[in-house]
């Protein structure tokens, strides 16, 4: 009895779906694509160094990038999969997922691009609480873009016994991705005013790994389980999910306390700001 039990099972659970057809055209656009995007990026980082005299926002970007190496603990978090038949692009597989050579710009364009624009407005006293939940907006339309792209090109796939998709995308990772990002991008802020020197910035390396998964694999933990737990169903999986979401809406309202309600004003008569050191990090 137990053996047909389980047969039974697994002809209704999910598979990753290993033997998928990859469609190259969708290949070439994530990576071309991407990776264009992440050198216009990288020179945009440059130069708000040069004009700052810090390495911030370009270890903002490199930070993102870097972390991409650990893409697949979500991938098999969040029944993740790349379609890897002939032509793949890849570098290294682990946990038998092969990864894409566009991870890495993907990171930069979906995470670190935002970042830059978020811990700008931060240093520049002008994001609000309110302001920092609509770039969670904005984040969340990425991914959503982004993603979708992805999904309906034919290049991975969410496989996961999912609810609440929208051409076949399921909206709660785009909820999770904004909660991250902003995440970052507060503490990454929260940093730069502590650290005393360059090297310290440093830290954003560990930073951008320790906030990716803690939103993820702590928000998102309900809906880990869910998809994954025995004889799941539908209602427990939507359950999940709205719970991930609400959670995810805990941490951006969190990460919003250490902004102000109002924007920072400049002094009266366009004075200068206050003397600031003349290498800030």
């Amino acid at each position: 009895m137990t053996g047909r039990r389980e047969l039974e099972n697994l002809a209704v659970m999910p598979t990753a779906p290993v033997h998928h057809e990859l469609n190259l055209t969708a290949q070439d656009v994530l990576t071309y694509g991407s990776w264009a995007l992440t050198f216009v990026l990288i020179g945009v980082a440059v130069v708000m160094c040069r004009k700052e005299r810090t390495p911030f926002y370009l270890f903002v970007v490199l930070a993102a990038m870097v972390a991409a190496f650990a893409e697949p603990l979500y991938d098999v978090a969040t029944m993740l999969y790349f379609y890897s038949t002939d032509g793949m692009q890849t570098h290294f597989t682990a946990f038998d997922i092969p990864q894409p050579v566009w991870t890495h710009s993907g990171y930069a364009v979906l995470y670190a691009a935002p970042a830059l624009a978020i811990t700008r407005k931060i240093r520049q006293g002008t994001l609000t609480r309110s302001a920092l939940f609509a770039w969670a907006g904005v984040v969340f339309a990425m991914s959503c873009a982004f993603e979708m792209i992805g999904i309906n090109g034919g290049a991975y796939t969410y496989w996961g016994p999912y609810e609440l998709r929208i051409f076949r995308y399921p909206l709660v990772i785009g909820v999770l991705e904004a909660a991250q990002v902003t995440l970052f991008a507060v503490a990454a802020s929260q940093l730069r005013e502590r650290v005393k020197n360059p090297v310290g910035l440093l830290g954003l390396f560990v930073l951008f790994p320790m906030t990716f998964y803690a939103v993820n694999f702590g928000a998102g933990a309900p809906l880990i389980i869910a998809l994954h737990l025995e004889d799941t169903t539908s209602t427990i999986v939507l359950l999940g999910t709205l719970l991930s979401i609400v959670c995810a809406a805990v941490v951006i309202r969190g990460a919003s306390l250490f902004l102000p309600t109002v924007p920072r004003r400049e002094p009266s008569g366009g004075a200068a700001r206050a003397f600031e050191p003349a290498i800030s990090q």
